[in-house]
């Protein structure tokens, strides 16, 4: 790397001939303190810098998509779950491309991510016939008049199609939206609630990667204090700019430099070390995690880490986050695809969940013992509906 202080003066060491100087400026400070820079809060921004790109994001969502599409969801009629029934069959194999797990973990994962899932009915003869999860950042509403939505539009390809909400038997598409206090029509995902804590686990990721990739040499000030001279205004600008571009920001962190002519190197008080990136990140990654309702421990984030408190996140997971997400799916599909179905219900079956087998057992032994209860009530109780 050629001489710093050369390439201001020309190539000439010696102090310069203009008598005009500036010696009041003698310290140069390499890194300054800029307004923050947040990414963007557009759906596209938001997936590319979090899913994408951030592994405690990416398990948050995979974590609560998977687990919660573990819970089997079953159709009912007066209180009985039947098995064969065209609707169960439908959510089984809802199109020719997906089957019903693989749909349902989509509409979990948009809503963790956009807080926005769409499905489309296919009807065919007054029958609902296929399932479509949509991608929710090709949809917009059609509001009417009244402010309320009377169709929605999907873009893909270059073409926009309206899907109209006075389609019989059931609107042609479902939209569940996590509660936006300042949108009447869209939801608002866990994502963006957790953006900021995101911006600073990404930029800590890449402050670090900087500082590995120059040796790990942290930034620091010049002091120039040649004897016979100071720096004129010209040569005090070409210097800050120079290390402005070239020494400056997360890029050149700990970028190294041959100093001459005066020029001497001092750290500075703020340190990677001083900063600790380490605790910044964890304490980021535990911010992501309470957004998106998921217990810090079941991530690898640094903490109380013990086997009782592992199978206690656990549960707690399944009863803050997952079961009333998948009620609230399961009791959506109900709402509207039941008119085309006489009626039926969608209901989740959580006796199958490991997770809160100690819950169910704790359920029944409480409804067993109510002796003021008749069996049809207590089975009604349990969730296994009326007994044939």
């Amino acid at each position: 790397m050629p001489n710093l202080l050369n390439r201001l003066f020309g190539g000439r060491t010696s102090a310069p001939a203009e008598t005009k100087s500036s010696s009041g400026q003698t310290m140069l400070t390499l890194s300054q303190l800029g307004p923050a820079q947040w990414s963007g809060r557009g759906y596209a921004s938001l997936v590319n810098q979090g899913f994408m790109r951030n592994p405690v994001v990416y398990r948050c969502i995979r974590l609560i998509a998977e687990t919660a599409n573990r819970v089997p969801l079953m159709v009912q009629v007066d209180g009985k779950t039947v098995a064969d029934h065209p609707l169960a069959l439908l959510l089984a194999r809802p199109n020719g491309r997906q089957s019903g797990p693989e749909l349902l973990e989509a509409v979990y994962a948009y809503l963790q991510t956009a807080g926005n899932a769409y499905l489309q009915a296919g009807i065919v003869d007054g029958a609902v016939r296929t399932l479509f999860v949509l991608r929710p950042d090709r949809m917009s509403v059609v509001a009417g008049r009244d402010g309320w939505p009377v169709a929605y539009e999907y873009k893909a390809g270059g073409r926009a199609v309206r899907l109209s909400q006075e389609a019989l038997p059931i609107p042609s598409v479902l939209h569940m939206a996590l509660f936006h206090p300042m949108d009447d029509h869209y939801g608002m995902g866990p994502l963006e609630a957790a953006q900021t804590s995101l911006d600073i686990h990404n930029a800590s990721a890449q402050w670090n990667k900087a500082l590995l990739d120059n040796a790990a040499r942290p930034s620091g000030a010049l002091v120039y204090s040649a004897g016979n001279g100071s720096l004129t205004d010209d040569q005090f600008s070409r210097l800050k700019a120079e290390l402005e571009e070239q020494f400056s920001g997360s890029g050149n962190a700990g970028r190294p430099m041959v100093l001459d002519g005066g020029l001497d190197w001092k750290a500075l008080a703020m340190s990677p070390r001083d900063m600790d990136f380490i605790e910044a990140r964890n304490a980021a990654a535990r911010d992501i995690a309470l957004a998106f309702g998921v217990p810090p421990m079941l991530l690898g984030i640094p903490g109380d880490n013990t086997y009782a408190n592992m199978a206690e996140a656990n549960r707690t997971l399944w009863r803050q986050t997952l079961v009333p997400l998948v009620v609230r799916v399961a009791q959506e599909l109900s709402g509207w695809l039941g008119p085309a179905f006489e009626g039926v219900d969608v209901v989740p079956d959580f006796d199958k969940v490991e997770a809160l087998a100690e819950d169910r057992a704790a359920l029944w032994e409480r409804v067993g013992n109510a002796s003021f209860l008749s069996d049809e009530e207590k089975r009604e109780m349990v969730g296994l509906g009326a007994s044939s």
